[in-house]
């Protein structure tokens, strides 16, 4: 929750995230100190609730996913999220529903997330989940099984930094190589307080169509001349 704090401390806007109790927490708490965070939920982390609950509920977990796999094919969402808010609050009152069984979970994780979730009827920049970012971060679990350990606290916050700006590259595209090799030189002659000049999204508007190239591809193209 401590990383999660130091992370937003000077960002305003819409956070979407996977449902992850340390986020709101952290919204909350930085909400009471005058930041503007509006915190939205992921629709797909949410729906899982209901997938697990499909062994136990099959008729009504399965009612529930339909709902949410029309969300996907509307251009008008609001009267079937509010539908679904409703019909979580009818299940919610049932009287031969165990509280721990894993459908009661799953209502009432919709229940608790109910005005994150809706935070995307407002904001049509918002995608309903956060699958863009499942994909573009999947680099960092398949380098896991592979290099397995980084072997000191501060090898593992320097990956996590590179890894952050190689996703980043992608998400803007940005071809991640052109963008090291330029950046890699640039930093040591620009300005420090430009420094968010070098961030990928920035990066792409100032220096995309005249990257700076390697050595290597210099003595390259020397080669060819």
């Amino acid at each position: 929750m401590l990383h999660a704090k130091a992370q937003l401390q000077d960002f305003t806007g819409t956070l979407l995230t996977d449902g992850y109790t340390a986020y709101t927490k952290t919204v909350e708490q930085l909400n009471q100190h005058e930041q503007q965070i509006v915190h939205a939920a992921c629709w797909v982390h949410m729906r899982r609730g209901f997938e697990k609950a499909l062994d136990s509920e099959p008729h009504s977990a399965q009612q529930a996913l339909d709902i949410i796999a029309t969300l996907y094919r509307q251009q008008h969402n609001e009267p079937l999220v509010t539908g679904f808010v409703r019909w979580v609050y009818q299940q919610r009152q049932r009287t031969d529903l165990l509280p721990k069984s894993p459908f009661a979970r799953a209502l009432h994780c919709a229940h608790e997330r109910e005005s994150q979730l809706k935070v995307f009827l407002s904001n049509p920049a918002l995608p309903l989940d956060t699958n863009h970012l499942e994909r573009a971060l999947r680099v960092i679990p398949m380098g896991r099984k592979n290099y397995l350990f980084c072997w000191s606290e501060l090898g593992a916050e320097q990956l996590g930094i590179l890894q952050s700006l190689m996703v980043t590259c992608r998400l803007q595209g940005v071809n991640p190589y052109h963008y090291l090799v330029d950046v890699l030189q640039r930093v040591a002659l620009h300005p420090a307080k430009d420094v968010l000049d070098l961030t990928p999204r920035v990066w792409k508007d100032k220096f995309a169509d005249t990257p700076l190239a390697s050595d290597v591809q210099q003595h390259r193209n020397q080669t060819r001349s």
